[in-house]
């Protein structure tokens, strides 16, 4: 499915994405005497970019499957053409790019053999267990690729400058900073401090 787009005057009333959509996503109706709907049973939308939610198939009032349902979103409420609000809607086993699911959601998901919406589950928990290490100020780390930086610099060994949850980075020479972007993303080690003892003499 493609874009679709709205004002916000057309949201139905809906203040947020994260409304609209949980809105939308919740449904049933009747089909040859069998009322077939979905029940969300957690969702999320951070910083209004993609919409993350488990959804369960509903069948004359049981629950059933729980899968996830993700959205690209586009909120922009101060649009000058009128299109403050668009999503594209996939499910797990379309295997979206998009892979930050909250361990919440993905803890709701029933089990499923379907290649693409496994993998799906694997990315974002890896994307997880990567964004909760640990890294303090001072730490020197090592990516596992090289970046090139608009000043020319080529570099893969950073010392960190920790800031609260604000993260920048010096080289180790040179000293200058740099910003990293989705550091917490990437594939990156600290590398070990070498101490050294001082030697006592009697």
């Amino acid at each position: 499915m493609g874009w679709l787009t709205m004002s916000r005057y057309h949201m139905g009333g809906h203040a947020t994405a994260k409304a609209y959509l949980d809105a939308q996503f919740t449904c049933s109706r009747d089909v040859d005497g069998v009322v077939k709907g979905l029940k969300l049973l957690a969702s999320s939308c951070p910083q209004n970019r993609t919409y993350y939610a488990a959804a369960q198939i509903i069948l004359d009032g049981v629950g059933g499957e729980v899968f996830a349902i993700v959205c690209k979103v586009m909120w922009n409420p101060r649009s000058k053409t009128g299109e403050h609000f668009g999503y594209k809607d996939m499910d797990e086993s379309m295997g979206p790019c998009e892979a930050n699911c909250p361990a919440h959601i993905l803890d709701l998901l029933t089990s499923t053999d379907k290649e693409h919406a496994l993998d799906w589950r694997r990315r974002c928990r890896a994307n997880l267990e990567r964004r909760a290490r640990k890294i303090e100020d001072g730490d020197r780390i090592k990516l596992a690729s090289a970046l090139t930086f608009t000043d020319g610099h080529v570099g893969d060994e950073f010392i960190v400058a920790k800031r609260g949850r604000r993260l920048s980075f010096r080289d180790p020479e040179t000293r200058l900073g740099y910003a990293i972007s989705r550091f917490m993303e990437r594939e990156w080690t600290v590398v070990p401090v070498t101490k050294v003892h001082k030697t006592i003499f009697a």
